[in-house]
């Protein structure tokens, strides 16, 4: 069973959007007569990233049928509403629906939405009938989008996600989501404590504690992300999951910044991720999120630290599949 929603709300207005890719602008009306699926994310979001393989199989199977998928791009970093990072990362992504660029969370605001992802469903005439907040429940999702297009039930698309986008190993993922500037940062572990926008010169304790990170040479502690100042700084943290990814921006407009990742002090062989080689080796070129570690047998607790070769590097938020 499937719960639609009465036809109490109509879909909001999409004019607040600061710009539209993949398409002209849309309004409630231009929508009218198709079943509307909008989809909120933002392009360094892991939890958005291991829903597209279900949204864009739906927006394949069903556009026929009369589903239109419209997503809206709402940033959480400051440097996710530069445009052309949102462009690439669409075209990166095979996303080909429309999108609307909501820098200034005004179709946010709009909706009330919380959330990435989150997950509007709309009727043929405007009105919300269905809402999804984060992973999961994919088999009921589509079947609403069976339901408001009046399809008969039918078999559900079969996917698989690959890479960053593959489904997370919930039974021993064990490690929390964990933000690395001040304001929302837990468990840091190096002496001395958090610094407060201050250039400072950090070292990692002997041992860390499961899901306590480090920082380890010349950074500084902003708000949102940790900044090094000084080529060779290191960041670590002791977790529990099969992947570990880190959203990271190069500052200013140099070349790229080679980084290297070892997993309890040794290259990661055949458990790296897919921006990284088996010795650990990376690149930093885009501001994106970047898989570090996919491990492919038993999880366990182990020690990620990640060591960048030049300075000017911001590292935001690790999380965890």
């Amino acid at each position: 069973m499937t719960t639609i929603l009465p036809r109490k709300s109509r879909i909001p207005s999409l004019a607040g959007a600061t710009e539209w890719l993949n398409s002209a602008p849309l309004t409630p009306a231009d929508l009218q007569g198709r079943v509307v699926l909008v989809d909120f994310g933002t392009y360094t979001c892991i939890n958005w990233l291991r829903t597209l393989p279900h949204v864009r199989a739906w927006a394949e199977r069903y556009r026929e049928d009369g589903l239109v998928v419209v997503g809206v791009q709402t940033p959480e970093f400051e440097f996710e509403q530069n445009l052309a990072s949102v462009r690439r990362e669409v075209e990166a992504r095979r996303i080909d629906w429309p999108v609307a660029v909501d820098n200034e969370y005004e179709i946010w605001r709009a909706f009330s939405n919380n959330y990435w992802p989150a997950l509007y469903f709309v009727d043929r005439e405007g009105a919300l009938r269905h809402q999804h907040f984060g992973e999961g429940q994919y088999e009921q999702s589509e079947r609403v989008i069976q339901e408001l297009l009046g399809l008969a039930p039918q078999d559900l698309v079969r996917v698989q996600g690959e890479g960053d986008e593959a489904e997370a190993d919930w039974a021993h993922l064990n490690s929390p989501e964990t933000y690395l500037g001040y304001e929302r940062t837990d468990n840091f572990a190096s002496p001395g404590g958090i610094g407060l926008a201050e250039p400072r010169v950090f070292a990692a304790p002997d041992r860390l504690e499961l899901n306590h990170w480090a920082l380890d040479g010349d950074w500084t502690m902003e708000r949102a992300h940790v900044r090094l100042n000084a080529a060779g700084g290191r960041i670590s943290f002791r977790f529990q999951a099969r992947d570990v990814h880190l959203v990271l921006r190069r500052a200013g407009n140099g070349g790229a910044i080679p980084f290297r990742v070892l997993l309890d002090g040794t290259a990661p062989g055949g458990a790296h991720g897919v921006d990284t080689d088996a010795d650990g080796k990376g690149r930093l070129e885009e501001d994106r999120m970047y898989q570090l570690v996919r491990q492919p047998g038993a999880v366990a607790e182990r020690t990620v630290e990640i060591t960048f070769l030049e300075a000017g590097v911001e590292a935001y938020v690790f999380t965890f599949g």
